[in-house]
C-alpha cells in the first residue's frame, strides 16, 4: 500500500456486498489511509451487507435516498461532523432501472419506471453535487467520481433505458465539474468500466455472454471490480489533480476495438 490516500475524508455511495465496485473501493481506500461514511439507501441497507464493510473499515453508515435533496443535505452536514471536516472523495455507484426489473423492453417502455430510473441513476449526481457545491462541503482539490458503461456511446441492446441514464449522468459530470472546478477547485470524472459481476450487473439479460464477449474483445481482458478499485482511488488521490470532466474508459481497451482476431476466429470458416 502507498498511503495515497492518508488524511483524506470521503463518502462511498453505493455498496451493496463484496461483489461491489463500491465495496472494493471502500475497502482499498481503507487500505490507502482514508476515512469515510459509507452510504445506501435504506432498503438497500436491509438487502446487503454494509454493517460487515462498516466494521472492516472502520466507517459509520448514514443511510440516505440519493433522491432526495433533504437526505443528502443531512447525508453530507452529518459526515463532515463524523469526519471533522470538508470532504476530500465522493464515489457515486448508483445505478437502477425499473424497467429491466420488470422485463420491459426498451421498445415498451413504462415511463413512471423509466423516470424512476433516470432519477436515481443520474439525476441523484446532480443532486449529489449539488448539495456538496452549495454547502462548500468540498475541499480544494477534491474528487468527485461517478461510475457509468460504455452503452452511454454505443447500442447495447439489452442494457435497456440504463444507457439513456448513463449518458445523463456523463453529461452531468461534465456540466457540474465545469463549475465545481471553476468556482472551488474540485474535479469530476466517470469511469466507464468493463462488464462486471455486481448484483446490478447480473440483473441484464444476457449479462454472461457479453462479458464472455468483452473478454475476447479486450486486448487485456476485462478489468475487474478490485482493479477499477485501484484506478478510482488513483483518481480520489493527489496523483490526478488537473484531471476533470472526463469520461475514462477502464476496459482493457475494448472501448477502442473494432474487432479482435479472437472474436473472428467464431465467425471465419475453416
Amino acid at each position: 500500500m502507498y498511503n495515497l490516500l492518508k488524511g483524506k475524508k470521503g463518502i462511498i455511495f453505493g455498496a451493496l456486498d463484496e461483489n461491489s465496485i463500491a465495496w472494493k473501493v471502500a475497502e482499498r481506500a481503507h487500505e490507502e489511509g482514508a476515512e469515510f461514511v459509507l452510504t445506501n439507501a435504506p432498503i438497500a441497507l436491509r438487502m446487503g451487507q454494509l454493517k460487515e464493510l462498516a466494521e472492516k473499515t472502520g466507517s459509520e453508515i448514514i443511510p440516505a435516498d440519493a433522491t432526495s435533496v433533504e437526505d443528502l443535505t443531512n447525508l453530507v452536514e452529518k459526515s463532515m461532523e463524523i469526519l471533522g471536516g470538508k470532504i476530500d472523495f465522493v464515489l457515486h455507484s448508483i445505478g437502477m432501472s425499473v424497467n429491466v426489473r420488470k422485463g420491459r423492453h426498451y421498445t415498451d417502455s413504462k415511463y413512471d419506471f423509466t423516470t424512476k430510473g433516470w432519477d436515481v441513476s443520474a439525476v441523484s449526481f446532480h443532486k449529489v453535487m449539488n448539495v456538496l457545491y452549495n454547502k462548500q462541503a468540498m475541499n480544494e482539490w477534491g474528487s468527485i467520481v461517478a461510475l457509468t458503461y460504455m452503452a452511454a456511446q454505443r447500442v447495447f441492446p439489452d442494457y435497456n433505458d440504463m444507457a439513456d441514464n448513463k449518458a445523463y449522468l456523463e453529461s452531468i459530470a461534465r456540466s457540474f465539474g465545469y463549475f465545481f472546478g471553476r468556482d472551488h477547485k474540485v474535479r469530476v470524472n466517470t469511469i466507464s468500466q468493463s462488464p462486471t459481476p455486481t448484483t446490478a450487473g447480473q440483473g441484464v439479460k444476457g449479462f454472461d455472454g457479453f462479458i464472455r464477449y468483452a473478454e475476447k474483445m479486450s486486448p487485456l481482458g476485462n478489468a475487474t471490480a478490485l482493479e477499477c478499485a485501484d484506478y478510482t482511488i488513483s483518481l480520489f488521490s493527489d496523483l490526478t489533480k488537473k484531471v476533470t470532466l472526463q469520461n475514462l474508459f477502464h476496459d482493457g481497451g475494448f472501448s477502442n476495438m473494432g474487432v479482435s482476431d479472437a472474436v473472428m476466429e467464431r465467425f471465419t470458416e475453416e
